[in-house]
């Protein structure tokens, strides 16, 4: 695929007109995704226009359609809803209104239309695409445009962003503000779960989700909850029965609390609604446990949003901007959605009609086809869900009489316990004993490991840090005791999750195999550090929580930059060389700059950044924001440019400085953090059952091949096992970073919302694709 690369800055929007409008249900992330497409807009010399309030103002016209700058969107990136406003339109649904809207759009010159919105709006959108030519000519007839406009506006392009919090949406793994309102979600249940702790008692919980049971389903498997009820997977019959069981034998195993999470759509096999009240009426009537009903309503659509939110709006704002200026008149209506870490074009038809098969087999009872079309991500979180929850009689458990160790290595990771949890339970269902390493490689030489069962982990999702306790040592200067240990305890199978020693550790251990068979058995490694910087792997467990805690560090600090006024902040961040939370963070917080090892800079940019916050103090935005990673330079120190900018800036701006430290490894987990830890290291331990039928042969385990040591990353759009010797060529080993990282691309997407000029290859995107094929092909790493 040898093709010509494409900059973005070398497309034009010169004499193109977009309007963009958020429609529907609001969701936290729409004012994101309206800042990037106003931002990249007026970046190719494009007009852009706000529609207020949804189809309505399109309607209605006048004041409710109006030409922005740059200005306009500045500091709405940490609001939550929509600032341009959503309203639920009747008229827009008749010929007459959708008359009125193209009057509108024609007499200020708009044929570009980016619609934020659910599935009605982007279906609405398309209807009205779709007719557009004979609006047109009826207006002309009419007298109410001439004859030249007809010609000139003769196409409609369109684009959809899918904002919605419920993720209802086929042919997208996340939908905008899904992943916020999984935030708001965890808050209330870690709050609900120390109340509840006290009192011994049952906590129903309604969700919202009236067709689609995603976040329902997620974050049960978040906060690890006891029974969850979602409309696509309608629980058997005489669930009543089993779910009393299972409630009662949690209490029987000291467990002082019951989570139940109820999605407002959900149904039972014969399509009557469960409710959350007739779930609580049961708990009461068959067990007499203490039990509440905790609806959450509306604040799960409120709050600010989340990093991720930010950034995939962000991300998708551009993509939306490229795709209406790369719009023919034969290019069907597309949605910009993400699947895996991948941003991609899908036809919007093709993606509502898939949205509605699902409700259709919901209807006709077909419940497991509309598990299969909500697309593999959902899918596996539902069998995620249902391995992790119930745990089946030992009697029914096979027995491998395999032994798997678990550790944690390297700095904690928020996150890393969720990761435990999964490989103890799964393992545990496979049928392996599992040990737990206290204090990772050390611990391991001290001896300090124990057998580990389902209960000890119980409600470890939710909690940060590493219970088990972590340590950076490196176990070359232990092998020999490693050795031992591995040899009293008969262990055939490690599993190590953990940061860039994780990985260094796997290397010394598998050289080391000449010497030592203990270490000739299978090993896996699951990612886990907040600095994202290890080979193989887009991301690692802890990395989002971390970035949230800069986000809204970062938050907090420009608001008191405005109020202050004339104020630059320049804030320190984690990440060792490897500059993902310094880039990402800026991206999430719009900041003016961000300071990477990856990227040499020199006096001279810092003097042009200077110059360009003095710019931008004249404007109404009177605060800056940068942010320098720990190590991006050993000479140009955090202190060095705080004092730079001080000087620099006298009698334009005043600084400030900020070291972020250890408060972005603490925490409890993101909700991404705790599902991605949940199903990665849920999938380590089924490859470790898979290797150890692999290598057993007379009696015992014996892996020496390359291919029996793998770190499991998630790579685009695919998790993949890769082992850790080929992964050597990948590693710049005396910065610890890969010698390639994903994000690097996305750095241009910053400086250009920062109003900086410079060069954006956009070759990856562009490629329209179908969705039919999506879901049952690669097994996306979205959560």
């Amino acid at each position: 695929m040898d093709h010509q690369p494409k900059f973005f800055e070398n497309l034009s929007g010169a004499g193109k007109a977009i309007a963009v409008l958020t429609s529907g249900g609001d969701a936290q992330g729409m004012n994101a995704a309206v800042r990037a497409v106003v931002r990249m807009g007026i970046y190719v010399n494009a007009k852009v226009y706000f529609i207020y309030e949804g189809y309505q103002g399109m309607v209605d016209g006048g004041d409710n359609i109006v030409e922005v700058s740059w200005e306009s969107v500045s500091s709405i990136l940490q609001v939550g809803g929509t600032v341009i406003g959503s309203a639920r339109c009747k008229s827009f649904r008749t010929r007459e209104g959708r008359l009125q809207a193209a009057c509108n759009l024609v007499q200020r010159g708009i044929t570009n239309l980016c619609v934020i919105g659910g599935d009605g709006s982007l279906t609405g959108a398309n209807l009205f695409r779709e007719e557009w030519s004979g609006l047109l000519e009826e207006l002309a007839q009419k007298g109410k445009i001439d004859t030249e406009a007809v010609k000139k506006y003769a196409y409609l392009n369109i684009v959809g962003m899918v904002g919605s919090i419920d993720n209802d949406f086929c042919g997208t793994d996340m939908t905008i503000g899904t992943d916020s309102a999984l935030h708001r979600i965890i808050e209330v249940v870690d709050a609900i779960m120390t109340t509840a702790q006290s009192h011994q008692r049952t906590f129903v919980l309604e969700v919202m989700g009236r067709h689609c049971g995603y976040l329902a389903l997620v974050s049960a498997l978040a906060c690890g909850a006891d029974w969850v009820f979602i409309p696509e997977y309608p629980p058997e019959e005489g669930w009543e029965d089993s779910m009393c069981v299972k409630l009662s034998e949690n209490r029987a195993r000291k467990k002082r609390l019951n989570i139940i999470i109820v999605a407002e759509g959900a149904i039972d096999c014969h399509n009557k609604p469960i409710t959350s009240e007739k779930v609580k009426d049961l708990v009461v009537q068959r067990l007499g446990f203490d039990t509440r009903v905790t609806i959450l309503g509306h604040v799960q659509r409120g709050g600010t949003p989340s990093a991720f939110d930010r950034i995939l709006a962000s991300r998708m704002g551009v993509e939306a901007v490229l795709a209406l200026l790369e719009a023919t008149p034969d290019t069907p209506a597309c949605v910009v959605s993400l699947s895996g870490n991948q941003a991609v074009r899908l036809p919007l038809m093709e993606c509502v009609q898939m949205t509605q098969e699902v409700q259709k087999a919901m209807d006709e009872g077909r419940f497991l086809e509309a598990v299969r079309l909500r697309g593999r991500s959902f899918e596996n979180n539902l069998n995620t869900y249902k391995l992790l929850s119930h745990k089946k009689p030992d009697a029914e458990l096979p027995k491998s009489n395999f032994n798997v160790a678990v550790l944690n290595v390297g700095a904690p990771a928020a996150g890393m316990n969720a990761a435990v949890r999964a490989a103890v339970r799964v393992g545990m269902t496979e049928g392996h004993k599992i040990f737990a390493v206290i204090d990772g490689f050390e611990g391991f030489a001290r001896g300090k490991i124990k057998e580990i069962s389902w209960g000890d982990v119980g409600g470890w999702t939710g909690q940060g840090g590493s219970i088990l306790g972590t340590k950076r040592t490196l176990p070359a200067k232990y092998l020999e005791k490693i050795a031992d240990q591995m040899r009293t305890n008969n262990i055939n199978a490690l599993m190590v999750i953990g940061g860039f020693e994780a990985y260094l550790g796997l290397l010394e251990l598998s050289a080391a195999r000449e010497k030592y068979d203990e270490f000739c058995v299978p090993m896996v490694m699951v990612p886990a550090t907040v600095s994202n910087n290890v080979p193989g792997s887009d991301f690692s467990i802890g990395a989002d929580t971390a970035l949230n805690t800069i986000t809204d560090t970062c938050d907090r600090i420009k608001q008191s930059a405005s109020g202050t006024k004339r104020r630059v902040f320049i804030i320190e961040t984690m990440g060792g060389y490897c500059g993902y939370l310094a880039n990402m963070g800026a991206l999430a917080a719009g900041a003016d700059a961000a300071y990477i090892f990856e990227e040499q800079f020199d006096i001279r940019e810092l003097q042009a950044n200077v110059e360009h916050l003095t710019e931008k103090m004249k404007t109404s935005i009177q605060r800056g924001l940068v942010l320098r990673n720990e190590n991006c330079n050993e000479n140009y120190t955090t202190d060095f440019i705080y004092q730079l900018y001080s000087e620099e800036g006298k009698g334009v701006f005043d600084c400030r400085k900020n070291v972020l430290g250890h408060m972005q490894q603490g925490g409890a987990p993101s909700p991404f953090d705790r599902n991605f830890g949940t199903k990665i290291s849920a999938k380590a331990m089924q490859w470790i059952s898979k290797k150890l039928k692999e290598t057993y042969r007379k009696g015992k385990v014996f892996a020496n091949t390359d291919d029996s040591v793998c770190l499991l990353g998630m790579r685009r759009r695919n998790l993949v096992f890769q082992p850790v010797a080929e992964l050597k060529s990948e590693t710049d080993f005396v910065h610890r970073i890969p010698k390639e990282q994903w994000w690097l691309k996305l750095r241009p997407l910053m400086k250009i919302l920062a109003k900086y000029k410079t060069s954006y290859d956009v070759s990856d995107s562009g490629q329209l694709e179908h969705v039919a094929m999506l879901p049952k092909e690669a097994e996306t790493g979205a959560i």
